[in-house]
């Protein structure tokens, strides 16, 4: 039986309409919330394995802006691409294609928002539109929230990456039927749940443990996840951030056992504009435990930009 949401009443508060993008080869689904008519629109990407629903505490915390949740190709209710790999580069390109899709208006505020996973995709991909054409719409800022800052193996938490390493390894050698159940398999879910929630609240615990329950294991199929894997532990956020010259906002955890703060740090040095803030006595989860922090760094961000 689902348990309730804390921020469901925020949630309700706020309009939502949702919508279908056909982009390389995947029929994209996506929500869009708040204002249609608003100055900003940001547009966000969730972390590995998860999907839409991951970023809706911090949409219920803010107003005033427009937001678009997609689900990745592949992930929640959007097919996988058949035009591309679920790689960085893959993910990129069906980046870029999205944003055009939505059809902002080009007097209109655009920020792109990456959580974990999501800020390598975000990143990556505006590293690579140089490349491409001269009508891709560039950000007015950014904002990366969890950043995977550097290599997953160099992270406090090293031997759990290694961990999984091997368990998408197996998951990948095991016959189709076999792989798919291992990697959907519960008890490794909440294991990987627990490991990561440091919340004491007992019942913010019970909740951030049946959203994984529900939506970690969305995935259309075995090779999109064992892709997207290999993608996650590949690349960081730092290989990129020279590249990706707007403003940027880094949202950390003091917690985080992926990226420790001393590297968030350091990446904060590598992006030509950024400004980091930490958010004290959380990890990974940020999008689930401390919404409202997040949510008014990333006010406080935009209001600034108004300014300048």
């Amino acid at each position: 039986m689902p348990v309730s949401s804390p921020y469901a009443a925020a949630l309700e508060r706020v309009p939502v309409r949702e919508g279908e993008v056909r982009l390389l080869g995947s029929s994209t689904r996506y929500w869009d919330y708040g204002d249609p008519d608003a100055a900003t629109t940001l547009v966000l990407v969730h972390g590995f394995r998860g999907d839409h629903h991951g970023l809706e505490p911090v949409v219920a915390q803010l107003d005033g802006v427009r937001m678009v949740s997609p689900d990745l190709p592949g992930f929640g209710a959007s097919t996988p691409m058949t035009e591309a790999a679920h790689d960085i580069g893959g993910y990129g390109r069906w980046l870029t294609e999205f944003v055009a899709a939505l059809g902002i208006p080009a007097d209109a505020r655009l920020v792109l928002l990456g959580h974990s996973f999501g800020s390598i995709v975000v990143s990556g991909s505006l590293a690579a539109s140089g490349a491409g054409s001269a009508d891709d719409r560039r950000p007015d800022d950014v904002v990366l929230v969890n950043p995977i800052g550097q290599p997953a193996l160099a992270g406090p938490r090293g031997i759990l990456t290694r961990l999984a390493i091997f368990y998408y390894w197996l998951a990948a050698v095991l016959p189709e039927r076999l792989g798919f159940a291992l990697l959907r398999n519960r008890l490794i879910v909440r294991v990987m749940s627990v490991a990561m929630a440091k919340t004491k609240d007992a019942a913010l615990r019970r909740w951030i443990h049946d959203q994984h329950d529900r939506y970690f294991s969305a995935f259309s199929d075995r090779r999109v996840v064992l892709e997207a894997f290999r993608a996650s532990v590949s690349h960081d956020v730092s290989e990129y951030a020279a590249r990706v010259p707007e403003r940027t906002l880094l949202v950390a955890a003091e917690k985080d056992d992926i990226t420790p703060v001393a590297a968030e740090y350091r990446l904060q040095t590598l992006f030509p504009s950024a400004e980091l803030v930490v958010i004290p006595e959380v990890g990974h989860l940020i999008h689930y435990e401390t919404p409202a922090a997040a949510a008014d760094a990333i006010r406080r961000f935009l209001d600034e930009g108004t300014a300048a």
